[in-house]
């Protein structure tokens, strides 16, 4: 098992994750919503339908400002995943699971996505190669979900980690984050 990294960027008031059985939210068995993987392919799914939004602007030559807010949407919702991933989901995974390679890849990935946002909110539709660069971090994306849901999240699941204590918290730092996002900056008008 690799050894925990120092210098963590979790947050104080985050907890640590005990393995457990999942808990289920309802007599039928079903997972909560809440649970942080059904919550993170949540998330999953509604930025592919963003990405595919914007797509669909970008083909139809919509205005710049439709396509601009789109894709500030998109990197509010990718950075608040990301970084709620980074400092909750991503330490609980990398306790459980053996193939810790599988959180180092995606942590890779993350930082390449990141690159492509700032460089997304530092220009406008007008730039050149706006377009490709949101069209190509969607790529970016789709490649990061696949392996997250198809490797990590069931090596997770099998861990038994507390992932509904994982949610919880990950809520509430995704909600944290987009509050910061969308608050006005200091000194604007």
């Amino acid at each position: 098992m690799a050894a925990k990294k120092s210098g963590s960027k979790r947050p104080s008031s985050a907890r640590k994750a005990t393995k457990s059985a999942p808990r289920k939210s309802t007599a039928t068995g079903k997972t909560s919503k809440n649970e942080a993987i059904a919550q993170l392919t949540a998330d999953h799914a509604r930025v592919k339908k963003l990405f595919k939004q914007y797509e669909r602007l970008a083909k139809a030559d919509a205005p710049d400002k439709q396509k601009q807010e789109l894709a500030t949407m998109i990197c509010t919702e990718l950075t608040a995943h990301a970084t709620a991933e980074e400092e909750i989901f991503y330490p609980a995974a990398r306790a459980a699971i053996d193939k810790v390679e599988l959180v180092d890849e995606a942590d890779i990935e993350h930082a390449s996505a990141k690159d492509l946002i700032a460089q997304i909110e530092g220009s406008s539709p007008s730039d050149d190669h706006y377009d490709a660069k949101v069209k190509v971090l969607g790529e970016y994306i789709d490649h990061h979900v696949q392996e997250e849901e198809n490797e990590m999240f069931p090596k997770v699941r099998r861990a038994k980690v507390d992932t509904l204590a994982l949610g919880e918290q990950i809520a509430a730092r995704k909600e944290e984050i987009k509050q910061q996002k969308t608050a006005p900056k200091s000194g604007s008008r």
